[in-house]
């Protein structure tokens, strides 16, 4: 009976952890949970409506970068990326608003656990100093000082049901605070994510500011006269040939020469997609049909994905931000040349990522970056028609992203090099597929 009673008693100890409270939140009424929950509901559903509009809007993107270009064409862009990036805002602040409910929500819930708790090990602590009232017996005492054998047995199943009721409580408060433990791990995770989408909408509240520049200066250099809209993107467009020129005839001797055995073996899933998972491929990596018709070297050294202006990117895998670079740098808004804002990540596995066409670059170099996190937010920055993210995998030159090469020692090697006009550095290496080293994703055509 002793060993019994010690039993319990270590158990009690064992799950009588203080509670975690949340005293420097004030928790709401119980009587107000219901209307918590409904609040989250209509959250939900604004999101939904903020969603079709985005997509509405996406919709219109589409629709004016696929015309001939023209000043009052990208201008129109430049309208519609604006707009999206202000439903995109709503979206984040609704967000915000519905997580914290989510919060309110769980704390009630925590509050509720933690008061069975208590009351469990009450329970427990009454049941308990009975059992140790009755334990001061051993059975033969009990049989020899009741008259009849069946007050003994009685007085023993009580005995019995006491450490019965003991262990059923005992195991219901180990179930309560499991509870608590996740309950409290869903708090923190909910703030984690208001973090998140608050660095969002403070990102997306800056390019919006961006792009309202872009297009007053884009009024105030060509006064709104097509022609000069026209003749300018002409000779972009001839520039733009002539560094594509450089880095593919660098791009194509590196590829020929790789060693395949300094290279992970290819397994999908080996890095993460960059994009939000709703995304989908618009062009794949090599010779594609749209690469043949658009590029004089009829080859596409990345992949590229559907991304909004402002959409955040995210590190494909652990490793180290090597290149944060702008291509665009210093020259006129018309003037896009090749990557514009990029960034390039180097890993552990001699595979090097690039991220480009970016509206704004939220890591600096050598900042270790896990993967999954955010680095930047997509737009249309460099030689690109419309937001994208261009993605691509390149095997790690052996001097690894330095600073500017000669273009001799580029071919040789890879690495940044200077090709007016573009501004900047241009990487030069050999590009793989990333469809090698993602998982599966759909494509939007």
């Amino acid at each position: 009976m002793k060993r019994l009673f010690s039993f319990f008693l270590i158990s009690i100890i064992l799950f009588s952890s203080p509670s975690l409270v949340f005293a420097e939140e004030d928790s709401v009424n119980t009587n107000e949970v219901q209307s918590l929950r409904q609040q989250i509901e209509e959250k939900s559903s604004e999101l939904e409506s903020l969603e079709k509009q985005r997509a509405e809007l996406e919709k219109k993107l589409e629709e004016t970068g696929a015309k001939k270009t023209s000043l009052q064409r990208e201008l129109n862009n430049i309208n519609w990326r604006i707009n999206q990036l202000e439903v995109s805002m709503r979206s984040n602040e609704i967000k915000i608003e519905k997580l914290r409910l989510e919060q309110q929500s769980l704390r009630e819930d925590i509050k509720d656990i933690e008061e069975n708790i208590n009351e469990r090990k009450k329970t427990v602590g009454r049941l308990l100093v009975e059992l140790q009232k009755k334990d001061r017996e051993n059975w033969l005492t009990i049989f020899l000082k009741n008259d009849t054998l069946s007050e003994s047995v009685s007085e023993i199943q009580s005995i019995m049901t006491l450490g019965d009721n003991i262990t059923k409580n005992v195991n219901e408060l180990r179930n309560l605070q499991t509870q608590l433990v996740k309950k409290s791990n869903e708090v923190k995770s909910k703030k984690d994510q208001v973090q998140t989408e608050q660095e969002i909408l403070e990102s997306r509240q800056n390019i919006v500011s961006d792009q309202k520049q872009e297009k007053q200066y884009l009024l105030a250099q060509t006064k709104s006269q097509e022609q000069t809209y026209k003749e300018k993107i002409e000779e972009l467009e001839e520039r733009q040939k002539e560094i594509s020129e450089v880095m593919s005839s660098i791009e194509e001797r590196l590829r020929l020469e790789l060693d395949p055995s300094l290279l992970p073996k290819a397994r999908p899933g080996l890095l993460a997609y960059p994009v939000k998972s709703d995304s989908c491929i618009t062009q794949d990596y090599g010779r594609t049909s749209f690469a043949a018709r658009n590029y004089r070297t009829g080859f596409h050294t990345g992949m590229d994905f559907r991304a909004s202006t402002g959409d955040p990117i995210f590190a494909a895998g652990n490793g180290r931000v090597v290149v944060v670079e702008n291509n665009d740098r210093g020259v006129m808004k018309w003037q896009k040349y090749q990557y514009g804002k990029y960034i390039i990540i180097e890993h552990n596995n001699n595979l090097s990522t690039l991220y480009s066409h970016l509206s704004r670059q939220v890591v600096s170099e050598g900042k270790e970056v896990k993967q999954g996190d955010i680095i930047g937010y997509a737009g249309n920055t460099g030689y690109s028609t419309a937001p994208h993210l261009h993605f691509g995998v390149y095997a790690t030159p052996t001097l690894g992203w330095r600073e500017s090469y000669s273009e001799n020692r580029a071919r040789e090697e890879g690495g940044l090099i200077e090709i007016p006009p573009a501004a900047g550095l241009v990487p030069v290496g050999a590009t793989l597929n990333p469809a090698d080293y993602l998982p599966s994703m759909r494509s939007c055509y």
